[in-house]
């Protein structure tokens, strides 16, 4: 009887222990103890009335994500020539995904571009380089992405804390559990895939329901792509960019510009032997930029439009990815 008596109490102090352990390894990977955490839930109190006995409770089921740290800490890959770009986001599948789109969401699309004054193809292009039309959005929950980033990533701490925050206002605004939505490893959202500042920002309730959903709801996404380019400088109307010819490559170079800024003008271009295949205004303020193709060396010139695809991801490709989708398009829907 001893023995079993021993061996009950044996059992039991290893389930207890057993236990502790669990809990122990739960708060570790929550963010329910991070020093980090109390000040900003007082901040969000303060600030902006939240209730702290709710985000505490909201924190301490946030997790660390170790993949989140390593995928934004893992060293950049060598720069992707444009030639090695170009194939991952121009295939003949996301353009037949893209006029399928088009055609499910073709009413949303039409008012989109009479209020806004930018072209369907532009607003289906980076929805498919963005999520393959809303086929990939992201497996991460977003708050575990923005605790993560915005406590244990100091190097862009502020930037994080300050999605989260928004994040946060934005799930409040909506009435939704800030557990449910998922998104990138950055915290990226939706089909067009909007940080949380910008959804709050830009994103808009385009047919009117009462909630702006970018993640179920096309019509919202498409809307607030739309308003996201005309509150960036898009000008309708306008071309995006123009292929130069070059007298001389080693004078031409010199009218790179270093930023995606547009701070040259199509007449400091022309000084140095860049002439545009179609006609741009002299005083033009432009981008100036070289890509290396698969036939060699193009030099292209970047207009208003193409900077306010920039705003979207700042990347020279980026912006001329989605422009040749967006072309490939407008071409398809055509045939």
């Amino acid at each position: 009887m001893q023995t079993v008596l021993f061996k009950m109490k044996s059992l039991v102090a290893c389930l207890g222990l057993t236990l502790a352990v669990t809990h122990a390894f739960a708060e570790e990977n929550t963010y329910a103890q991070h020093p980090l955490v109390g000040p900003f839930i007082e901040e969000m109190n303060a600030e902006y009335g939240f209730v702290s006995e709710s985000l505490q409770s909201l924190f301490a089921q946030a997790e660390r994500k170790q993949t989140i740290l390593d995928a934004i800490s893992r060293p950049a890959e060598r720069v992707k020539l444009w030639k090695e770009y170009r194939p991952i986001f121009i295939t003949q599948a996301r353009v037949d995904k893209g006029v399928e789109f088009w055609a499910k969401n073709q009413e949303a699309l039409q008012r989109a571009e009479q209020e806004y004054g930018v072209p369907a193809e532009f607003i289906v292009a980076i929805i498919g380089v963005e999520t393959i039309y809303g086929g990939n959005t992201g497996s991460h929950r977003v708050i575990d992405a923005l605790s993560t980033l915005a406590f244990d990533y100091p190097p862009r701490a502020p930037f994080f804390r300050q999605q989260l925050k928004e994040y946060l206002l934005l799930t409040r605004e909506e009435q939704v559990n800030p557990l449910s939505f998922k998104g990138s490893y950055a915290g990226a959202m939706g089909l067009p895939q909007f940080m949380p500042g910008s959804f709050r920002a830009y994103a808009v309730d385009f047919d009117n329901d009462g909630h702006i959903d970018i993640w179920q709801n096309p019509s919202d996404a498409v809307g607030s792509v739309a308003n996201y380019f005309i509150q960036h400088g898009w000008q309708p109307g306008q071309q995006v960019v123009v292929r130069a010819d070059i007298k001389s490559a080693a004078t031409a170079d010199k009218g790179l510009s270093d930023s995606l800024d547009p701070k040259v003008t199509v007449e400091q271009l022309k000084g140095i032997g860049w002439t545009p295949r179609t006609p741009v205004a002299q005083d033009a303020q432009v981008t100036a930029f070289r890509l290396d193709a698969e036939q060699g060396p193009e030099y292209w010139i970047g207009l208003a439009n193409f900077h306010a695809i920039t705003r979207y991801n700042r990347s020279v490709m980026y912006a001329m990815a989605v422009n040749e989708l967006a072309e490939l398009l407008a071409a398809s829907r055509k045939d």
